[in-house]
């Protein structure tokens, strides 16, 4: 079918944010149309799901059609979660949802039902350059702005892109759902990653690999082994709770040694780094020739640090990250997104942490 360019579809979730998003570009007079998409993960079968795209439908007064992506979903995002744990990073599966379902096999579900564009409610923004480049900003609710699990869109997926809660805060989004009766029919907006439940991701690793989770010995700095743990991948970097070794300051997780499956641990002093090497850089604004001062944010709830991007070769696919002040928790395998002022310079993902620069 060919793409109609005033026809929008919605990624309707069934929650509040999704459900504004229809209701928004409904009243701007576009011709919308949702997909509600199942990733295999739901505590719910098939059939329920099928029916909440119904009553979507319902609330809405546009087509809601239900898309079944449970097989692109498990190749794509939980292979890498569960290969991530495997390697002894700390993967971070929206980043790679977003750019690979959402606003890849997703989007092209969308133009089969013949639209060219693909809202979301997530709370950031894009817009276009005098020079045609599409840019990615902040949403304006620095409480909910979703920019960071953004970083990995191309110039083809922006330009497909539409988030029409860009400019409002979650309380204006929920007080519009109240005023339009819209009911979600997911009432609860998880914190957690969407396919582990109540966050705990070490019985989902234990159901596709048990030998994830090997016991092994608990360590400090040089040396000294002075407890076990349950398995590396139970902990990340900059972790307090779980170990659970008596000593007269706490003790946190500095890393986490494949070779050996030993977690070294030692005072939060130690968790500090300078630098670290960032791979896999997605750039959304041009990409710099030089080293470039911005702010980097290495978590999604980390604040952003001033920092200079070093591009390491041709290409700059990787840099090395030289912060202005230390940091800690540097966990391979979390993003490392970049921003100047409110736009998203691009991104990539975390390799190495070490204390001094110069890697």
């Amino acid at each position: 079918m060919s793409g109609n360019p005033a026809r929008i579809a919605v990624a309707l979730s069934g929650g509040i944010d999704s459900l504004a998003a229809a209701f928004l570009l409904l009243r701007q007079g576009r011709e919308v149309i949702g997909l509600h998409f199942r990733t295999g993960h739901e505590s719910y079968p098939a059939e329920q799901s099928r029916e909440r795209a119904a009553r979507l439908s319902r609330m809405l007064g546009v087509p809601v059609h239900f898309e079944d992506l449970s097989g692109d979903f498990e190749r794509i995002v939980v292979d890498y979660f569960i290969a991530g744990y495997r390697s002894g990073e700390t993967p971070n599966p929206c980043v790679v949802c977003n750019p690979r379902i959402k606003f890849g096999v997703l989007l092209e579900r969308a133009r089969r039902h013949g639209a060219e564009f693909l809202a979301t409610g997530h709370y950031a923004a894009v817009r276009r350059d005098p020079a045609g480049r599409w840019r990615l900003f902040k949403g304006r609710d620095p409480a909910k702005d979703q920019s960071y699990f953004l970083f990995a869109l191309g110039q083809e997926q922006l330009a497909r892109a539409c988030f029409p809660l860009a400019e409002m805060t979650k309380g204006e989004v929920s007080l519009l759902a109240a005023r339009h009766g819209l009911e979600p029919v997911e009432p609860r907006e998880s914190q957690d990653v969407c396919f582990v439940p109540g966050g705990d991701y070490t019985a989902l690793l234990r159901r596709y690999d048990e030998a994830i989770l090997r016991p092994g010995p608990i360590a400090t700095a040089d040396g000294r082994v002075i407890g076990e743990h349950p398995g590396l991948a139970a902990f990340t970097i900059g972790q307090r709770r779980g170990i659970d070794c008596p000593a007269a300051f706490p003790y946190y997780v500095l890393r986490k040694e494949r070779d050996g499956n030993r977690l070294i641990v030692g005072p939060r002093s130690e968790l500090y780094a300078a630098a670290c090497r960032v791979s896999a850089v997605n750039w959304i604004a041009p990409r710099p020739e030089a080293p470039l001062a911005a702010r980097v944010r290495v978590r999604y709830r980390s604040p952003e640090t001033p920092a200079r991007i070093l591009p390491c070769g041709i290409g700059a696919a990787s840099v090395e990250v030289v912060f202005e002040a230390p940091q800690p928790a540097i966990a391979p395998g979390q993003a490392a997104v970049f921003y100047r002022d409110d736009e998203v310079l691009g991104g990539g993902f975390i390799q190495a942490a070490p204390k001094d620069p110069g890697i």
